[in-house]
């Protein structure tokens, strides 16, 4: 027996139980029946106990008796009893007609007062005591237009010091299907009689205001979510069936607000009819592959026709539907609850919570009936926490539903995510690799010193190239920043030569534009602290370029300030402020947005991504550090950001490599030496080959990684240049595979990835260092000269 089977049973024993908690179960003293219109209840005890005042009462069919008028033409007959399963003088009656009812109740002296317990009736009464009219609920007449329904229950106190009651009781149907008195009337004490209906009110209140909230909520989700159709379901079925609460059984709505018979009548039928249509598009609606959509619709059909009729039909019409209804009742349930087994057996999504909350509904069922029919009496607490059960399964299905789409939405973005990263790379390598060749060829044509008029075409060709690196460089940054894997080093650094390196970088475009790019060090700055040197460097010259880029006249000025300073760490405020253009207060926050800037029209006339600031602000966000401006329209701005950088040692310097060759020489300074180039790309071999030609390298080519295991010769080969994507074999197996070999020539990767992608595999597969294309034949040289350890030529 699984787990869930053996709750449901359980749940079962304890609902059902609690059946027996009501009429005969709230009574340790047997209570007696009323014969032939008397109750003697003198040896009753009222301390703590309820009498239901059922038995044989005198009645009188279609006489509206009032106190101290003649009984004539009376007989018994069983109380409580509906008038269609009665006779009068042998003969069936119907539902509508008039009656009076008398019973002569003898009570024992009690110190505290007693009452009655009140419910309502098909479907109208009033009640004499005594003599006296103690309660009504509408108005009793002797036709339709002179009665009035009126549905509520109530407890209603006796006066003090009676030993025997004499009721009356007029009632009167011309509107219901059924007629006459079909619950017990209770006496017992006043004040545990009105206690126990206020609880019953406020649990029904409660649960209502649960049911309703809990609708209101899941119909927000839908708004506002992913507009599941289960979800609007389940939300409307919440709001229906909340009305039903406080609209049907003990009518505690009545109690607060009456609308009329007929429209509280019409509500109360609506509400579970439509209710149950919906609960099976719900079904449906949850599990399509496990329902059949015929059998839904048939039953979600059938409910909106009971719907139909109640809206086009008078109450002595519609009410009749309440038993065809009931029965059918099975069948819903019992198909939600296949439904719900089948999902379990198959593993869907909180389908095991699912059956859980249908075996509680089949059970509120099972009691419900027994109440409808008289069987059983269970407590308001028992529905109570019957339906509560039922509404958190359900809710917990949505919940699990709902988490675990969003489970598969985080999945799907991510994969998203891990697409458009592994997109943007491939772009990388694609776009560096020509660009590779473009820089590297420009180069190489400066070098063979070019006439006048072709030396401005080339500069021009190679700023553009570099422009276009810059370009791809900071859409992969930022790139890395918004998915996470950017990644901060902290190892010593020194930010004034840091920003010495900068003036000297940007030294060329600043004197094109006829701009004073200068630099001021604090002299109390002579600290080498811990940082990312690339970053800084990156963030800095990242302001310099803007500030060149949108300064036409007068000067670009960086600064390096200290604010404080102790042995641990050092506070520095760095600045970059310019005479140029100048931003509004108001766009002031925007350029700090991606692919932004002032207004369109700067990117036409200046270019640029809008990325620069963003990426800028990015990286020092990730350390904790803000970036501001101070701007003027017309007189220049002022970007500046204070950091703390912690005080560090600064590196042991490298000790001197003495030569072991002879002096290089300018014009061949790799004069006999062999290197093995590894690359696929018919543009960079032509680079490597023709930078290495004029160096004075020879050059043997391997077209991929298998090509160059099988080529490699240590006794001819000094060096390796290695390319990391290739058909065949990548260059990290082929690495791998010459390290095996116990070969330690240096192997150096030629990749057009990004160092800090590539960094770790490559250190894991053997590899000296990375040179990331495009490169420029000096970098090329000076990695070669110092990995195979030569003296280079001052």
């Amino acid at each position: 027996m699984t787990p869930i089977l053996r709750g449901l049973i359980g749940l079962l024993v304890i609902l059902l139980a609690g059946c027996s908690m009501s009429g005969s179960s709230t009574k340790n003293v047997p209570a007696p029946l009323a014969r032939q219109g008397l109750l003697d209840l003198r040896s009753y005890p009222f301390d703590h106990q309820f009498v239901d005042l059922d038995g044989n009462w005198k009645w009188h069919w279609q006489a509206l008796l009032n106190p101290g008028d003649p009984e004539t033409g009376f007989e018994y007959t069983s109380f409580p009893e509906i008038w269609n399963k009665k006779t009068w003088k042998g003969q069936p009656l119907s539902s509508f007609g008039y009656a009076t009812y008398t019973l002569t109740v003898l009570v024992p002296p009690t110190p505290l007062p007693l009452g009655l317990r009140l419910p309502d009736t098909y479907t109208s009464y009033r009640l004499f005591v005594n003599g006296i009219e103690l309660a009504h609920n509408g108005s009793p007449g002797v036709s339709k237009e002179t009665t009035t329904p009126f549905w509520a229950s109530q407890v209603k106190t006796l006066p003090q010091n009676l030993d025997t009651l004499h009721l009356v009781i007029q009632v009167a149907n011309f509107h219901h299907s059924k007629g006459g008195i079909y619950k017990s009337i209770r006496l017992g004490r006043a004040d545990l009689l009105l206690g126990k209906l206020n609880r019953e009110y406020a649990l029904n209140f409660i649960l209502t205001g649960c049911l309703f909230m809990g609708g209101l909520f899941f119909l927000g989700l839908f708004w506002f979510g992913r507009h599941e159709k289960s979800i609007l379901y389940f939300s409307l079925f919440c709001l229906l069936y909340s009305y039903r609460i406080v609209g049907s059984n003990a009518y505690a709505l009545h109690s607060l607000f009456y609308t009329g018979w007929s429209i509280t009548l019409h509500l109360e039928y609506l509400s579970l009819f439509l209710s149950i249509a919906v609960f099976a598009l719900y079904t449906g609606s949850l599990y399509p592959e496990d329902t059949n959509k015929s059998i839904i619709r048939g039953l979600a059909g059938i409910c909106f026709a009971f719907a139909i009729a109640t809206v086009l039909f008078p109450p002595s019409v519609f009410t009749r539907l309440i038993t065809p209804f009931l029965g059918l009742m099975p069948v819903y349930i019992g198909y939600a609850f296949y439904v719900y087994w089948l999902a379990t057996r198959r593993k869907r999504p909180g389908a095991s919570y699912a059956l859980m909350s249908t075996g509680v509904l089949l059970i509120i069922f099972v009691i419900i009936l027994l109440q409808y029919f008289q069987v059983a009496f269970p407590e308001n607490l028992v529905l109570f926490l019957g339906y509560l059960g039922f509404f958190f399964f359900q809710s917990l299905v949505l919940s699990f539903r709902f988490a675990n789409t969003l489970k598969q939405a985080k999945e799907q973005a991510e994969e998203g995510l891990r697409a458009k990263n592994e997109f943007l790379n491939t772009m990388s390598h694609e776009i560096r690799t020509p660009l590779n060749a473009v820089i590297g060829m420009t180069h190489l044509l400066i070098q063979d010193k070019p006439r006048d008029d072709q030396k401005q075409p080339l500069d021009v060709m190679l700023s553009s190239a570099r422009n276009l690196l810059h370009i791809v460089n900071d859409i992969l940054d930022f790139n890395r920043i918004e998915s996470n894997q950017f990644i901060l080093q902290v190892v010593p650094m020194d930010p004034a030569r840091i920003l010495q390196q900068i003036v000297s970088d940007f030294e060329p475009a600043a004197r094109e534009k006829s701009l004073q790019l200068s630099l001021s060090i604090d002299p109390a700055f002579r600290s080498t602290v811990g940082g990312d040197p690339a970053r800084f460097a990156q963030v800095v010259s990242n302001l310099v370029h803007n500030a060149i880029k949108f300064t036409e006249r007068g000067q670009v000025k960086m600064s390096l300030h200290v604010e404080s300073q102790t042995t641990q760490d050092c506070s520095l405020h760095i600045a970059v402020e310019d005479t140029g253009i100048g931003i509004p207060l108001e766009k002031q926050e925007m350029i700090f947005n991606r692919f932004t800037q002032v207004d369109s029209s700067m990117s036409r006339m200046y270019g640029g991504t809008g990325l620069g600031l963003t990426i800028s602000r990015r990286i020092l966000e990730l350390q904790h550090v803000d970036l501001y401006l101070q701007s003027e329209p017309g007189k220049g701005s002022r970007f500046y950001f204070t950091q703390v950088f912690p005080v560090m040692a600064p590196p042991p310097d490298k000790p001197e490599i003495k030569p072991v060759r002879k002096p290089l020489s300018k014009d061949k300074p790799l004069q006999d030496i062999c290197i093995l180039l590894v690359e696929d790309n018919a543009m960079n071999v032509l680079l490597a080959k023709s930078v290495l030609d004029r160096l004075g390298a020879s050059v043997e080519v391997a077209n991929n990684g298998r090509e160059a295991v099988d080529m490699l010769d240590s006794s001819r080969h000094r060096l390796i240049l290695m390319d990391l994507q290739m058909p065949v074999m990548d260059g990290y197996e082929a690495t791998r595979l010459i390290r095996q070999r116990k070969e330690t020539l240096p192997i150096i990767a030629l990749t057009a990835s990004l160092a800090q992608e590539v960094d770790e595999d490559a250190k894991q597969a053997g590899l000296n260092e990375i040179l990331v294309k495009p490169y420029n034949p000096g970098s090329l040289m000076q990695v070669i000269v110092r990995h195979l350890k030569l003296q280079d030529q001052d």
